[in-house]
């Protein structure tokens, strides 16, 4: 093997806000050195690690990469529910009446990420 993932990297404008939001959002922890103001964050979790790096640049555009989420405990539509609440906003909606598709959200930085059908809806 050559080389492993070691964390996805996200550009931001406030890396422990949005760290702290990412890790609500993954039932995940920050690290413990990471305070207010740090340039970088880091959430660590069942999926892995991701790695928030404050940067002067405002996004500019649409994600060339994003996140798909797939719930665990509940369904994907009780999912984006939860999302919301924590500050999400709902950018796109592909769920279909027979269950099928996804919802895009965005985050409180606007990157964009979808929310899938969880494995119990899929296997329904």
């Amino acid at each position: 093997m050559t080389s492993l993932i070691r964390h996805f990297t996200v550009d931001c404008t406030d890396a422990y806000r949005l760290a702290c939001f990412w890790a609500e959002v993954l039932d995940g922890t920050t690290a413990e050195d990471d305070l207010p103001g740090d340039p970088e964050a880091t959430v660590t979790s069942a999926s892995g690690t991701l790695l928030f790096v404050t940067v002067p640049d405002a996004k500019a555009g649409k994600n060339r990469v994003h996140l798909d989420l797939q719930p665990q405990d509940r369904g994907r539509d009780e999912e984006v529910e939860r999302l919301l609440a924590l500050g999400a906003t709902l950018v796109a909606d592909h769920r279909r009446a027979d269950g099928t598709g996804w919802a895009t959200l965005a985050d409180i930085e606007g990157n964009e990420f979808c929310v899938e059908r969880s494995a119990a809806e899929r296997a329904g």
